[in-house]
């Protein structure tokens, strides 16, 4: 099973690229993230007409999150949108499914600039649900933009992000406290390289000087780490006309 993470920026002003990028890329679940749209003004028959089924939670013009999988899989079950409510949150920032015996979720966590303790918070019922899905025993891959740089390897410029969001010990600490729950953090399983990249601003020629970020990841319980034979960052989406400014991740998961 081939599951991908794509922060698409806007699914309908990036629409064209989503389907070529399904058809090229060909995952079997996509987990999509910024599709700023409400649920009842997603492409549901753009993407229908590619091939996968969908699972969406939507909001008008800002956050929304999806779940896309292939029809030949069999339905998305047992969706849940949000994670255990608290008071006042009504971003659309996280849905969960079951698809083909994974427990799959794409998660857009906040940006956090200027610093503020909401991005910690909203870590930290992160962490508490992801704990509680590992009692299910199933195979769980939680992916998304999770707008954290683990290491100093994972962007362009250490001084220049030294007081962003993204790099603060509070947000990495928060990162790596899933991985010590159990999960396995897919790319960099398999991968010893720095200075590879997810995200390029539109600013500044970013993609055009390579000057980006690794924040889209993959984690994946201890079942479906047993499974992981390949994640790679496939950078040709970010390199279209009108592209989003991330580019999808994958994993690929043995039978």
């Amino acid at each position: 099973m081939k599951i991908a993470t794509f922060n698409v920026n806007s699914v309908k002003a990036h629409l064209t690229n989503v389907v070529e990028w399904l058809q090229t890329g060909a995952p079997d679940v996509a987990l999509l993230q910024e599709i700023k749209c409400p649920a009842d003004a997603f492409p549901y028959l753009e993407i229908e007409a590619a091939g996968y089924a969908c699972a969406v939670h939507g909001q008008k013009t800002y956050n929304g999150v999806a779940i896309l999988a292939r029809r030949e899989l069999g339905p998305i079950e047992d969706v849940r949108q949000g994670l255990p409510e608290v008071e006042g949150d009504d971003h659309a920032r996280y849905i969960e499914a079951t698809v083909a015996g994974v427990r799959v979720a794409s998660i857009y966590l906040p940006n956090g600039n200027p610093i503020s303790t909401e991005k910690f918070a909203w870590m930290d019922r992160l962490t508490a649900h992801a704990a509680t899905l590992l009692d299910s025993e199933m195979p769980v891959v939680l992916g998304g933009d999770y707008n954290v740089c683990p290491t100093d390897d994972d962007l362009w410029d250490p001084v220049v992000m030294a007081h962003d969001a993204l790099t603060q010990p509070e947000s990495r600490s928060r990162f790596r406290a899933l991985q010590h729950f159990g999960y396995v953090e897919a790319w960099r399983a398999l991968h010893t390289e720095a200075h590879l990249y997810s995200f390029w601003d539109y600013q500044a020629g970013r993609w055009q000087k390579d000057q980006g970020l690794r924040i889209d990841h993959l984690l994946l319980s201890p079942q479906a780490a047993d499974r992981l034979q390949a994640s790679e960052i496939d950078r040709g989406p970010r390199g279209k006309l009108k592209a989003s400014d991330h580019t999808p991740v994958w994993v690929e998961l043995s039978a």
